[in-house]
């Protein structure tokens, strides 16, 4: 039900077209030290694609970019640093897919870097060629049932935030799955931020993402420069982030889609996963 991407051998990797000049300026002048502390806070996932779809992730949040001055069209995940190809990650998504007929993974392409109107259209095109007959065309949200898309075959909803898309009918527009970000290294002003968003979330026509995700800023950084997200931020919050997962309910006036970081560090996507039991329970006959 989550997740941002994993970006693996980071400190052979170029800073990416998402940093701030100063940032950029840093690398420049101490490149090793400062690719070091990009890595420690810019990694939200430990685990492969494969390992956090055989953990039970089915939402990615995903973040792509070329390399400005680097001939062609190819395309790379990124965040803070640049991964993999993003073929490479397709293909290790549509493996796990065609060898499990029954799972559904949502791709939600919500941020897009140094990507002109032909990388746009290779990427579309890359989707379509990797996922073929997978991909689910864009419907009535409320109609996209799993027995639905087992029915039709599709296993994959691709959620692509750039006008390049709009005339694609198996790319759904970003206005479907808002994820309203909170931009907080409080926990407590997380939590309150992820109720109110839930309680202002539309009831019908499209899908939700409560980000369970703190923000380091500058200043987080600076004084947590060498442990890094997952050391100064992630661990000590994970107990609140969690007891509030844990209490919710999903339906129509209740969560849809949870996204957290390094979800290895507890059992976050079994937990998820169980809150679906309170829909079972509230059948009529049930």
């Amino acid at each position: 039900n989550n997740v941002k991407c994993n970006c693996q051998d980071l400190m052979q990797a170029p800073v990416g077209p998402d940093q701030k000049a100063y940032v950029k300026h840093l690398v420049a002048i101490f490149c090793f030290l400062a690719k070091k502390v990009m890595k420690k806070w810019s990694m939200t996932q430990n685990l492969t694609f494969r390992e956090q779809l055989e953990g039970g992730i089915r939402y990615f949040d995903l973040r792509v970019s070329s390399k400005p001055g680097e001939p062609g069209h190819e395309i790379y995940f990124i965040h803070g640093l640049f991964g993999h190809k993003v073929r490479d990650g397709l293909n290790d998504i549509n493996n796990f897919l065609t060898i499990h007929k029954k799972e559904v993974v949502l791709l939600d392409f919500n941020h897009h870097y140094a990507m002109s109107e032909e990388h746009h259209r290779y990427l579309i095109k890359m989707l379509k060629n990797v996922f073929g007959h997978k991909l689910c065309r864009i419907d009535v949200v409320e109609e996209i049932t799993l027995n639905y898309l087992w029915d039709n075959r599709y296993q994959v909803l691709v959620f692509y935030h750039h006008p390049s898309a709009e005339s694609c009918p198996v790319m759904w527009p970003g206005s479907k799955i808002p994820a309203p970000w909170a931009n907080t290294t409080d926990a407590t002003k997380l939590i309150q931020f992820l109720e109110t968003t839930l309680g202002e979330r539309a009831k019908y026509g499209s899908f939700h993402v409560s980000q369970a995700i703190l923000t380091p800023h500058v200043k987080t950084i600076a004084r947590g420069l060498v442990r890094g997200l997952r050391n100064y931020l992630v661990e000590k919050n994970l107990p609140t982030i969690m007891m509030w997962v844990e209490a919710q309910k999903p339906g129509v006036d209740g969560v849809n889609i949870i996204t957290s970081d390094f979800v290895e560090l507890v059992d976050f996507a079994n937990t998820v996963i169980k809150l679906n039991n309170f829909l079972i329970q509230d059948r009529p006959g049930t």
